[in-house]
């Protein structure tokens, strides 16, 4: 007789058998493959829904969706909500065109000598993604850097971003190689009617004849793009209508000079491949770019390559609005311009400039921040940083057997010999075949967890700073000030309760940035133009009018904003040193805990910051934000000196959180509820981490213990649910959890996401909010909720934020 233990035994042993007959490395993330059974491309980290490209700002912000298995030539690049966007590349080499970038290919007639280039590897880190392609003999390398790079305030607010090309030949021959590129018209917006006007300059001069050149690198060609009638401070289907959009580059390896060329898309690429050399002349016929479609295209003549790489051809592409916000001050509303334009760059031409020649320094501040993130991952884990996997060197990745093989389940002993079974098709995604125990559930590690988070760290990076922009200050000329899009949720400007979750990012990066952030909100409210007793919502409907609500109209958060508010006051001088800060907001500070106050321990019918599951009263969750923001407010209190309010502010958040317990958690013991009416329900407790980051010692550590054993009972094998209502989740409220838990849960989670990145069939950018089952799809409330490229991934962080110094710690 067969039993359950015999046929997870026999399954195990046939997956054995079958990885190791392979070729190779297994690699779990593809399906597509050679002739030669191997797969491509090969994805490094991870294989996520999309890689960013050009990630910048609200409106640069350019990916490459992997739905399908696609790549760069196949799904070509897109805007962050999934518009189109006209990238094309192709190489030639020795006559035969190979299209690498895009997909106008699709356009054109078929040709006897215009192929598709075979990708080969897809990897990124923090600031790169880097993709190679076979094109015939030769390989192409193209790197698409965005540099984070979060203590150089000049350099983060520019909105443009890099790309470099190289060639090499892989079979012992030299081979005669052109590099082509173009952009159009989509990245001002996806009005195709909509009239554009452009033109090609030189350093900042207009090129108005044939064949004009440059002096050099110091003055790279640009074509710059914009809306021939533009609508300041508005936005068409989430694009700016206004400012420009710019395409640069210089002279090749070599010296050699640039070719370029606009007109219709067919021609100028037909004749591209049909080897006709770039006309060197301008379309003067402006229309929109649904009209026979204007491109504005480079060439680059790299002559012969060899086995060496090439000299990488360079470019820059991104949109520049100046000025950036509009914003309501207590002297009237000001038209505030980009913080890069107090740093000395001058125009726009000065700007670009600067920036293509500043690629040196880019690189070494993009190294310097993966440096830093790889030895951080690895200290939190300690482990040695060379054994975290990266972009650095494009291979299949560490056997990771998150899924079954020919539709399996798969029983096997972890690295901590303990046992697990996978199986997709059940709910046993993380469990311990005793499924009579499941407080020893873990999650899959065949990869290290260490590698898993940084599979998960290095891809939010790019998509949090991508949703800032930094502006000057009306009211000090040594700080900006930094203003959020929440990004595909709703447009909203500084929404607390979505800087909230992002808030570990910064304290990790740069805690000067929540600063940043935060004042804004202050400078608001304390010019009273909120009328309200609690924190606002947000600056503004919908960015980047940044005109608040003077009418009081603005989501009802009000225990949510107020006690998120409070606590990223503390977490700043925590992180930063800076009690001056604290006083210098005292008195508003004072205002909306006198709200925590009254409702914190009872918040009765009100939304938390998950708003698409609804209002729900006396949420345990949403309370216990409220408790720990009154103990982050005797802190604040005691810093500066009041130490009778500080007392005051303790006994409420102590004498709260002995009744909380007995209201929020269950009568079994197990778990704390999702709303205290609401028996056997439960949810992730994630608002606790605040009280384990900041060290505020309200939540006692058994608390911590008893939620640790529960979530493995729950989990599936995407990640634990948000809570019992549903079966999605929201990633940054995991690692907010994570970082509660004991290392057993912690792995469960963090293995999770990372095993979601990975087999997903999601196709936006990394969505914050996805099924933990079947597919790990986006979920239906009834209609789609479709969360995509947020800065809340900066709750991700919330594991590295732990172990940073907290400076003004007494």
């Amino acid at each position: 007789m067969l039993t359950a233990r015999s046929i997870f035994a026999d399954a195990a042993a046939i997956f054995v058998v079958a990885v190791a007959a392979q070729q190779g490395p297994y690699n779990p993330y593809t399906s597509i493959k050679d002739d030669n059974q191997h797969t491509q491309p090969i994805y490094s980290p991870a294989r996520p829904p999309a890689i960013p490209l050009a990630v910048r700002s609200p409106y640069t912000s350019a990916w490459s969706t992997v739905d399908g298995n696609n790549t760069l030539n196949s799904n070509g690049a897109s805007f962050w909500q999934q518009d189109p966007l006209g990238w094309e590349g192709i190489i030639s080499v020795d006559g035969i065109s190979y299209e690498w970038l895009g997909i106008g290919s699709q356009t054109l007639p078929q040709l006897p000598n215009l192929m598709t280039a075979v990708p080969l590897s897809v990897s990124y880190d923090s600031s790169y993604s880097n993709f190679t392609f076979a094109c015939g003999p030769v390989e192409l390398t193209a790197e698409f850097l965005s540099p984070v790079e979060p203590r150089d305030l000049c350099r983060t607010s520019i909105p443009l971003s890099y790309l470099s090309v190289s060639a090499r030949s892989t079979d012992s021959n030299s081979h005669n190689v052109t590099l082509y590129t173009d952009v159009d018209g989509s990245w001002t917006g996806n009005d195709s009617d909509a009239t554009l006007a452009w033109n090609l300059y030189a350093g900042g001069a207009p090129v108005n004849a044939s064949n004009a050149t440059t002096s050099g690198p110091s003055d790279p060609y640009s074509w710059v793009i914009s809306l021939d009638k533009q609508y300041e401070f508005s936005e068409g289907n989430q694009f700016a209508l206004w400012g420009n959009f710019t395409f640069s580059t210089s002279r090749g390896p070599d010296q050699a000079p640039v070719r370029y060329a606009s007109g219709k898309d067919v021609d100028v690429r037909f004749n591209f491949t049909q080897g006709v050399p770039l006309s060197n002349l301008q379309d003067s016929n402006y229309r929109g770019w649904g009209n026979m479609n204007p491109i504005f295209a480079y060439s680059h003549d790299l002559g012969q390559v060899g086995g060496e790489p090439s000299q990488p051809v360079l470019y820059t592409i991104g949109t520049v609005q100046q000025p950036a916000v509009r914003y309501l001050t207590r002297d009237g509303i000001q038209s505030l311009r980009p913080w890069w334009a107090t740093c000395g760059y001058g125009d726009l031409f000065g700007l670009i400039r600067f920036h293509y020649n500043d690629y040196p320094t880019a690189q070494q501040q993009a190294a310097g921040f993966e440096t830093r993130l790889k030895r951080e991952v690895a200290r939190y884990y300690s482990e040695d940083a060379e054994n975290i996997y990266s972009q650095a060197e494009a291979k299949p990745p560490p056997s990771y057997f998150n899924g079954t093989q020919e539709d399996q389940p798969i029983a096997n002993t972890d690295q901590f010999g303990q046992q697990y079974i996978f199986d997709s098709s059940t709910a046993y995604g993380f469990l311990s075949p005793n499924h009579t125990c499941y407080a020893t559930g873990r999650a899959i590690p065949e990869v290290s967890e260490a590698q898993s988070y940084y599979s998960i760290v290095a891809l939010a990076a790019r998509q949090v700073m991508g949703a800032y922009v930094l502006a000057e200050n009306p009211y000090d000329e040594e700080s900006p000030l930094m203003f959020q899009k929440e990004i595909s949720s709703n447009g909203n400007i500084n929404t607390a309760d979505v800087i909230f979750p992002a808030f570990p990012y910064f304290l990790y990066t740069n805690p000067e940035m929540l600063r940043y952030t935060l004042e804004p909100i202050f400078q608001y409210q304390e010019a009273g133009f909120w009328p309200a007793q609690y924190a606002l919502h947000d600056l503004g409907t919908h960015y980047p009018n940044v005109t608040g609500h003077p009418d009081g109209e603005a989501e009802y958060m009000p225990l949510e904003e107020s006690g998120n508010m409070i606590i990223m006051s503390l977490a700043y001088h925590r992180f930063a040193n800076r009690v001056d800060y604290l006083r210098q907001h005292y008195d508003t500070l004072k205002q909306w805990a006198s709200y925590l106050i009254e409702f914190a321990l009872i918040p009765t019918t009100q939304l938390s910051t998950d708003d698409f599951a609804g209002q729900l009263a006396n949420q345990s969750n949403l309370a216990i934000k409220g408790i720990v923001g009154l103990q982050a407010m005797s802190e604040i209190s005691r810093l500066v000196g009041d130490d009778a309010l500080a007392d005051n502010y303790s006994a409420y958040a102590r004498d709260y959180y002995t009744r909380w317990e007995y209201l929020a958690i269950d009568p079994s013991e197990q778990h704390t509820l999702l709303a205290y009416q609401w028996r056997s329900s439960w949810g992730l407790l994630y608002n606790a981490y605040p009280d384990k980051l900041l060290q505020l010692g309200v939540i006692p550590q058994r608390l911590y213990d008893m939620q640790s054993a529960w979530y493995p009972k729950v989990s599936q094998i995407f990640g634990v649910p948000l809570d019992s209502r549903h079966a999605y989740t929201k990633s940054d409220w995991e690692m907010w959890t994570a970082a509660t838990c004991s290392p057993e849960t912690r792995r469960l989670f963090v293995d999770g996401l990372a095993y979601w990145l990975n087999n997903t069939d999601a196709t936006v950018p990394f969505s914050d909010l996805f099924y933990t089952t079947g597919n790990g799809s986006y979920p239906q409330n009834p209609d789609l909720i479709l969360f995509e490229a947020r800065p809340v991934q900066g709750g991700l962080y919330s594991l590295l934020a732990l172990i940073t110094d907290m400076v003004g710690m007494d």
